[in-house]
């Protein structure tokens, strides 16, 4: 599989090599689809709570007398059928909501999606990236040079300057190879790969 090589102003101006069994795989759409939503269901947080029929605040007397009324009987207002009363299955802040993907899947499904990145023109190599000083300007007058504005950079080694200047940035995501995650590569329209960071991408995925 061959891949763009861009250069400063976003252009392309030669190809580079990639390995195949990382970069041209046939496309499973099941399997992203369930790695996306398992990386999602795994980064939630269980800190929410509401209350069943004995936690709510009621009063225990029956609300109208049983017959004679019309309407159906009832003994307390704290019932699930009332307005104000508890809830039949209340979310509990224990409840776990992790999906557990194989190793194998998931190296597969990260392959699948830079295929698909690759087919589609949104996956580009750079030789590498960088700033002479940590300032947000200076990133953003980069990335805008390219004539990108959303893009993903998974780079072999992030340094300093770039980490600081990339904090405040909607939509710029610098990050390493073993920190690239399934929904980021989906999200960004645009995902550059520098050099050194396609030999750690097949380490980790061929």
């Amino acid at each position: 599989m061959q891949l763009e090589l861009l250069n400063e102003q976003g252009q392309a101006t030669a190809k580079v090599d990639a390995p195949d069994t990382v970069f041209a795989r046939d496309y499973n759409e099941a399997l992203v689809h369930q790695i996306v939503v398992a990386y999602q269901a795994n980064g939630r947080q269980a800190t929410r709570a509401q209350k069943d029929r004995g936690e709510v605040k009621h009063s225990t007397k029956k609300p109208f007398r049983q017959k004679g009324t019309g309407r159906a009987r009832a003994g307390m207002t704290s019932s699930p059928l009332w307005r104000g009363g508890g809830r039949i299955f209340p979310n509990r802040p224990d409840e776990n909501f992790t999906q557990k993907v194989n190793k194998k899947m998931y190296r597969a499904g990260m392959a699948s999606i830079l295929s698909q990145l690759a087919r589609d023109g949104r996956l580009a190599v750079i030789d590498s990236i960088g700033i002479e000083a940590p300032k947000t300007k200076l990133l953003a007058a980069k990335i805008k040079a390219m004539g990108l504005d959303s893009v993903m950079l998974i780079v072999d080694q992030i340094d300093e300057n770039l980490a600081l200047a990339s904090r405040n940035l909607a939509n710029v995501l610098i990050v390493e190879p073993r920190y690239a995650d399934p929904l980021s590569l989906v999200f960004f329209k645009k995902v550059l790969v520098t050099k050194g960071a396609i030999d750690q991408l097949k380490e980790m995925f061929a």
